[in-house]
């Protein structure tokens, strides 16, 4: 067995603990501490990843520890190459995150000194940012399907208090709406959880074990409806992705980089792996709606998008339009498409951090989301102004950036797939090409509006990005610049799970994935 991914989820609880307990007063060393424990974090996660054999096991560093042995439930965690990025993922943006809120919990002043928030516990905010850590490591790294559910819904408790205590004027509104939303989907995996423990028979939780364990179409179908509803509101997918423009727009900027950039991630990772390869047959079966339904996420949030007035709730649309994406390439069924999905859950974070943090930035100075109340700021903020076209491009996937690999990738993919009897989805991936097109409106049409044109008078006020701001933007900017024209290190270690995941669907696997694609 292997200490890595105990380790991993270790570090950041202590950490917590650690600031938790700081003296009252200590505001400025529990920021400190949060900053270097999330980085050790990730270094770790830098050794550990470098250790992982793409050609090798499927489930790396794994390691299982009796928990409750009356039901078969183990403390069970190894990775595949999916679970490997997304965990780097979350190791890259915490320690940005806490540099970006550095001052988030100690009141937000406008440029003229106006109180936007109140102070608030510091050591509380920090030590819910590493206990997040840990939750978001831990579900992307069980193995044990029961363990999975509870970091799957231990994740929600941070995430609310963080939105509820430390956000917006209608804060307590979107965090009450995202906990039931979230707790809703959760109840009905637990239920599933517990009718794929029954009906498989095998006296254990263990993903391995389970695969194949389900032969009855009907049964899978049931099952597939549990787990699928909750990672579609988890994901979210349109219809029940309501909670997500308000949770996003009321949470602290950095909350809402995690919320958007990791914690929905978790929907579609579990789609890929709990969904495709534990009910295979069910899969197929419910195909086409659900690439209806992402269809319908992707055009959906892009036009909504276009009539938001709310930078935040913006972003927040946008992504809805990309999560429909990454739907589209998880059930399109398709080495190509596959493994670009799991490529935009990556590059989405990356690209979505930046654009939230440059808002967020933006906010801070000017004490208003709305898009209307800026102008003209590249004239008196050209870095910041720099920063926020970068990211705005990464979101509409401009080529050179890295968003435009992985969507490149699913709609050719998804247009590819109909090699496997689903003329459907030629429609579906040409139609979801009108969204490249709405994206250029929206993105382009908010930078415009904000840093162009005449300076608006409570702008010129404004100071450009300080040392700090520029060392939280500029890490995300070089991983958008760098792995849009070398996604090649990510595609190596998605591929083979890709790959395997397919087999075990029992879906002819493609080559075009390891061809070309910007390798």
């Amino acid at each position: 067995m292997s200490p890595w991914l105990p380790i991993l989820m270790a570090v950041p609880v202590v950490g917590a603990i650690v600031v938790a307990l700081l003296p009252k007063g200590s505001d400025k060393l529990a920021k400190q501490v949060t900053l270097l424990v999330s980085l050790a974090v990730l270094v770790l996660t830098g050794v550990m990843a470098a250790g992982f054999d793409p050609d090798g096991d499927r489930f790396q560093f794994t390691a299982a520890y009796n928990w409750i042995p009356s039901f078969g439930v183990k403390f069970g965690v190894g990775v595949d190459g999916v679970a490997l990025v997304l965990i780097a993922l979350s190791a890259v943006l915490v320690p940005i995150v806490v540099l970006a809120s550095w001052h988030d919990a100690d009141g937000v002043k406008t440029a003229d000194g106006t109180l936007i928030t109140p102070k608030r516990s510091v050591k509380t905010y920090f030590s819910l940012l590493l206990v997040l850590e840990t939750m978001m490591i831990g579900v992307f790294a069980a193995t044990d399907i029961f363990l999975f559910y509870v970091f799957f819904e231990a994740m929600l408790i941070p995430m609310y208090f963080m939105i509820g205590s430390y956000g917006g004027a209608q804060r307590s509104y979107a965090a009450v709406k995202f906990l039931l939303y979230s707790l809703f989907g959760g109840l009905l995996m637990l239920v599933a959880v517990i009718g794929l423990y029954v009906v498989a028979g095998k006296s254990t939780f263990m993903f391995p074990e389970l695969v194949g364990a389900i032969q009855d179409p009907t049964m899978q179908k049931w099952l597939f409806g549990g787990f699928f509803i909750a990672f579609a509101i988890k994901a979210p997918l349109w219809p029940v992705h309501t909670w997500l423009p308000d949770a996003a727009a009321q949470a602290p900027a950095g909350a809402a980089v995690l919320l958007v950039g990791v914690l929905d991630k978790v929907g579609t990772f579990g789609m890929l792996r709990f969904c495709l390869e534990l009910f295979p047959d069910a899969a197929k079966a419910f195909t086409m709606p659900i690439v209806v339904l992402a269809v319908i996420s992707i055009i959906y949030g892009a036009i909504v998008a276009i009539g938001q007035t709310d930078m935040k709730r913006l972003i927040a649309y946008t992504s809805i339009s990309h999560f429909g994406f990454i739907v589209l390439g998880v059930f399109a069924m398709s080495s190509t498409a596959s493994s670009g999905a799991a490529l935009y859950m990556v590059n989405h974070g990356f690209a979505t951090g930046a654009l939230f943090l440059a808002a967020g930035f933006l906010i801070a100075r000017r004490g208003s989301p709305f898009i209307g109340d800026y102008g003209g700021v590249q004239r008196v903020a050209p870095v910041l102004a720099g920063f926020f076209l970068v990211a705005g491009l990464a979101g509409l996937s401009l080529p050179g950036l890295s968003s435009f690999v992985s969507e490149f990738m699913v709609m050719i993919g998804t247009y590819e797939s109909q090699a496997h009897g689903s003329g459907a989805l030629t429609a579906a991936a040409v139609i979801s090409a009108v969204a490249v097109i709405l994206a250029a409106v929206y993105i382009l049409w908010m930078v415009q509006r904000t840093m162009n044109g005449p300076t608006a008078e409570p702008v010129k006020a404004f100071k450009d990005l300080n040392a700090r701001e520029i060392w939280v933007l500029a890490p995300l900017v070089a991983l958008i610049i760098g792995f849009g024209f070398f996604p090649k290190p990510l595609l190596d270690v998605i591929n083979p799970s890709v790959h395997q995941t397919l087999t075990n669907v029992q879906v002819p696997v493609s080559t075009i994935a390891e061809k070309g694609t910007g390798q």
